[in-house]
C-alpha cells in the first residue's frame, strides 16, 4: 500500500468503536513476546468477527487515539540474534503471513502490522492460543464459548466467501476481473464509473470492501470472472481442462484446450468450452428429402448440463485437481473433484445438494445450469431422444465421473448398459408424472411393435437386478407398468 492508502486506512480504523476486538493500538511497546501474543489474538479475533484482517498500529496514544508517532523500527528490531519479523513468523502456528508497513502520517512515523485471519485452526504463539475480549488480550482456553464459536467459524465458512486475492486497489480489481462479461451475463446495466462498478461487485459478493478504499476478490468472483485464473494462486489448478485423445485410451493425446479462454473464470469461459468440445466431436450430415441436416454425436444440451454440474458441484477443498472433460472415440468423460452428496442412482429425482450454494445460485442466474435439480432429467431426456446408451454416473475415489457414449445398437450393449437404460427410463417417466410401460421402453430403444417380447425381456432383466418394480401385479400383462425401485 502507498502512504496515502495507509493513511486512508488509519483514518477508517480510528473511526471504529474502542472495543473493536480485531484492532490494537500501541505507542512504543515493542516487547517481542507481547507482539507475538497480539498476532495470535488478532488473527483469531478477526476470524471470530468475520473479518479478513486484524491490525496492530504503533504511534497512537491508547485511550485518546491521538497520533503521536513511534520510535519502533520493526525491520531493524531483533529477538536475540534473529530478526524480529522472522522470529515472530517462526513462533506462530499455523504460520501467519502478516505484513509490516512503515510510513509517515501528518509528519509522525507510524507502523502497522496487517494480520490475516485464522483460516482452519486457531493461531497460537508458542504453545498458547490468544483471543481479544473487549480491549483485553486473553488466553483462548479461558473462554470456552469463544473457542467453540471460533472452531465453528472455520467449518461453516463456504468456499465462495474465501478470499482469492487480498488488499487490492480498485483499478487492480477491474484489471483482474472481466466485469463487463459479468454485467452482461447478469443482465445488469454497467455503471458509468469505477465506484459504481465496484459497489455492484461488492453487492454480488464478488469482492469485499476493506478499510482504506481497498478490496479483496472473493473465490466466487475469481472462479467465475477471472480474466486469468493463473493470477490467483489457490485457484490456478481449478481451471476447466479439456483433452481430446486419439482412439479409446489415454496414451495418445491429440489436442488440449490450452489457449487463453481455458484460463478464464467459469462464467467467462463456459460457452467457449462447450463450443470447443463440440468442435472435437464427429458430426454427420444425413441428407433428407429437401435439406441436409447436421447431427451431433452427443446432444449439446446434455454436454452443457454435465459440464455445468461438474463446475458447480466440485469439492474445492481437493487440492491439485480441477474439473476435466476427456474426449475419446465413442465416449465422453466428465470428471470433477469430490464425491457427490446424493446417491448417483437418485440423481434424476432428488433435489440437488451442493457444497457451493452461492456458486450454484450465481451460475443459474446466468442460465448456466438448470433450476431446481432438473439438469440431470434433461440430460437423460436428451440422451433418450437421441437413442444413445444411457449415461453412466460413477464415483471413483475422491471424485465424480459421468460417461456419455456414442451410438450403439441394442444388441451391442451389455447387461449393465441395458439395465441402466431401463432404470433411467423408469425414473424419467416417474418424474414426468407417468410410468414406464412396454411401449414406452420400445420407443426408447427403437424396438418395433412386433418385437415387444424383446422389451419384455429387458424389463425382466431390470426387475431381476432390483432397479425397477411392477406397479400393479393385478392387471393383465399387456397393461402392466413399472416404477423405479424407490418410488
Amino acid at each position: 500500500m502507498s502512504d496515502a492508502q495507509l493513511s486512508a486506512l488509519l483514518i477508517d480504523l480510528l473511526a471504529l468503536p474502542h472495543e473493536t476486538e480485531w484492532v490494537e493500538w500501541k505507542h512504543n511497546n515493542t516487547n517481542p513476546e507481547m507482539i507475538g501474543e497480539y498476532l495470535s489474538a488478532l488473527a483469531n479475533s478477526a476470524a471470530l468477527h468475520h473479518r479478513e484482517t486484524g491490525y496492530i498500529i504503533w504511534g497512537i496514544e491508547d485511550g485518546t487515539r491521538a497520533v503521536v508517532g513511534t520510535t519502533f523500527k520493526p525491520r531493524q528490531a531483533k529477538k536475540g540474534n534473529e530478526e524480529l519479523e522472522n522470529w515472530l513468523m517462526r513462533s506462530l502456528h499455523p504460520q501467519v503471513n502478516f505484513k509490516i508497513h512503515e510510513w509517515t502520517h501528518d509528519g509522525k512515523p507510524l507502523v502497522l502490522f496487517e494480520i490475516p485471519r485464522a483460516t482452519h485452526a486457531p493461531v497460537r504463539f508458542g504453545s498458547e492460543e490468544f483471543i481479544r475480549v473487549g480491549s483485553l488480550k486473553k488466553k483462548l482456553k479461558d473462554f470456552p464459548a469463544k473457542e467453540a464459536e471460533l472452531w465453528a467459524s472455520f467449518s461453516r465458512k463456504p468456499f465462495e466467501q474465501g478470499i482469492a486475492k487480498a488488499d487490492l486497489a480498485g483499478h487492480d480489481v477491474l484489471d483482474l476481473l472481466d466485469f463487463t462479461t459479468c454485467f452482461d451475463l447478469l443482465k445488469v446495466s454497467l455503471p458509468t464509473n469505477q465506484r459504481g462498478i465496484l459497489s455492484r461487485l461488492a453487492e454480488e459478493q464478488l469482492i469485499v470492501s476493506r478499510l482504506g478504499r481497498r478490496f479483496d476478490i472473493t473465490n466466487l468472483g475469481a472462479i467465475l470472472f477471472a480474466k486469468n485464473l493463473s493470477q490467483f494462486d489457490r485457484l490456478s489448478r481449478k481451471a476447466l481442462r479439456i483433452i481430446k485423445y486419439k482412439g479409446a485410451g489415454r496414451t495418445d493425446m491429440e489436442r488440449e484446450w490450452r489457449d487463453a479462454p481455458a484460463q478464464k473464470g467459469y462464467a467467462v469461459a463456459f460457452d467457449g468450452a462447450v463450443a470447443f468440445i463440440d468442435s472435437q466431436l464427429p458430426h454427420s450430415e444425413p441428407i433428407g428429402q429437401a435439406f441436409r441436416m447436421e447431427v451431433r454425436m452427443y446432444p449439446q444440451k446434455a454436454i452443457r448440463e454435465l459440464v455445468a454440474n461438474a463446475l458447480i458441484h466440485q469439492d474445492f477443498s481437493v487440492t491439485g485437481a480441477g474439473p476435466m472433460v476427456e474426449i475419446f472415440d465413442g465416449r465422453l468423460e466428465i470428471t470433477n473433484p469430490g464425491e457427490p452428496l446424493v446417491d448417483t442412482q437418485r440423481f434424476i429425482d432428488l433435489p440437488p445438494r451442493t457444497r457451493n450454494e452461492a456458486l450454484a445460485a450465481m451460475m443459474r442466474r446466468m442460465q448456466i445450469g438448470e433450476e431446481a435439480g432438473t439438469g440431470i432429467d434433461k440430460v437423460v431426456s436428451a440422451v433418450e431422444a437421441a437413442h444413445l446408451p444411457a449415461p453412466n454416473f460413477t464415483v471413483p475415489p475422491g471424485s465424480t465421473r459421468v460417461f456419455l457414449y456414442g451410438e450403439r445398437k441394442l444388441t451391442d450393449m451389455d447387461s449393465k448398459d441395458r439395465i441402466r437404460a431401463c432404470y433411467q427410463h423408469a425414473c424419467l417417466c416417474f418424474v414426468l408424472g407417468g410410468r414406464m410401460t412396454n411401449p414406452s421402453l420400445r420407443a426408447r430403444f427403437e424396438i418395433e411393435a412386433k418385437n415387444a417380447s424383446q422389451a419384455s425381456r429387458l424389463i425382466k432383466e431390470a426387475m431381476k437386478a432390483g432397479v425397477i418394480r411392477l406397479y400393479d401385479p393385478e392387471v393383465r400383462d399387456r397393461d402392466r407398468s413399472y416404477l423405479p425401485f424407490w418410488a
